[in-house]
């Protein structure tokens, strides 16, 4: 085996051995100047959901009441 296949092999299995298995973690994503707009878009989410679950509510008592149950009232 000549100098410039042993090189060549050697540089190959060097490179091969440096590879790594597994993905790098990612960074967390940095801080940007639209942090407070989505917290705030999050927040008026969640308002949101417990209004439609109030107004759902308030419509099946409704409802319960057209109907005459005296349960609902």
């Amino acid at each position: 085996m000549d100098f410039t296949k042993l090189a060549m092999l050697w540089l190959a299995l060097s490179i091969a051995g440096c590879s790594a298995n597994e993905a790098p973690v990612p960074a967390p994503p940095a801080k940007t100047v639209f942090d407070p707009l989505t917290q705030n878009i999050d927040k008026a989410k969640a308002v949101q959901g417990t209004v439609d679950e109030s107004a759902l509510n308030a419509r099946k008592s409704l409802e319960a009441q057209e109907r005459g149950d005296a349960s609902a009232q």
